[in-house]
């Protein structure tokens, strides 16, 4: 009875996220804007996960925001994720260029333009805004999913509790791509993929016992992804 009265807390907190996801993307299209990012829905879910915290009479150093050891967790987390997407790039630059179809690598960050969202930016705004938008959704992302929900569920029961959780994030990512095929913008996908990144983000913070390295390398994932462009040759795009 107490674990299915967990469950029911926990999908509670995560439709009530979950609505505003879905708000801000199909009414609010804050990513659509100048702005280029959907942020409102993850400053709201970080005041649903402090909120949450402070009734059950914990602190956010009980969901994983320790005080103690965070520089060396996100020192860990930045190496981890740079590598990573060292090999990626390098990997497929060079199949590209096998390919004779490598035209470089550009720095900006895409911002919303009348037409579609394709205008490229390379103003410190535009790169700060990006930087800020990806911590905010770290927090909220990482608070959420690998803080609350698995102390909610019982840390303990790591592979039971990991499955539920990684499967609740990569649910989370599919409300962007959705939108974009209904838009008529993209194909429907990700739901397995970002179901796979959070079980790495969870191991990561299961081995660290805090937070901060899973979120430095969640931080390093979503900045590069918006910020290193690989380019191709003109009549290709």
């Amino acid at each position: 009875m107490k674990d299915k009265r967990v469950i029911r807390q926990v999908l509670t907190i995560y439709l009530v996220c979950f609505v505003a996801r879905i708000f801000e993307y199909f009414v609010l299209r804050t990513d659509q804007t100048i702005l280029g990012e959907a942020f409102i829905h993850k400053l709201f879910g970080i005041i649903v996960i402090c909120l949450v915290v402070k009734r059950s009479g914990k602190t956010l150093s009980d969901i994983g925001f320790v005080k103690n050891g965070y520089i060396r967790s996100a020192v860990k987390g930045l190496a981890l994720g740079l590598s990573m997407f060292a090999i990626g790039y390098f990997v497929e630059i060079l199949i590209l260029m096998q390919n004779r179809t490598y035209a470089g690598i550009r720095f900006y960050v895409s911002a919303y333009a009348v037409d579609t969202n394709i205008a490229k930016q390379t103003s410190v705004l535009f790169i700060l805004i990006c930087i800020i938008g990806n911590f905010i959704n770290v927090l909220m992302e990482e608070g959420l999913f690998r803080g609350l929900f698995p102390r909610m569920l019982n840390s303990r029961r790591f592979w039971k509790v990991t499955g539920i959780c990684s499967l609740l994030f990569g649910f989370w990512h599919i409300v962007g791509p959705v939108r974009n095929y209904i838009d008529g913008q993209s194909s429907f996908q990700g739901l397995v993929a970002n179901a796979l990144v959070g079980l790495k983000l969870a191991m990561i913070t299961y081995m660290e016992s805090n937070l901060y390295m899973g979120m430095a390398d969640h931080f390093v994932n979503n900045t590069i992804v918006n910020l290193l462009h690989i380019d191709l040759p003109a009549q290709m795009k």
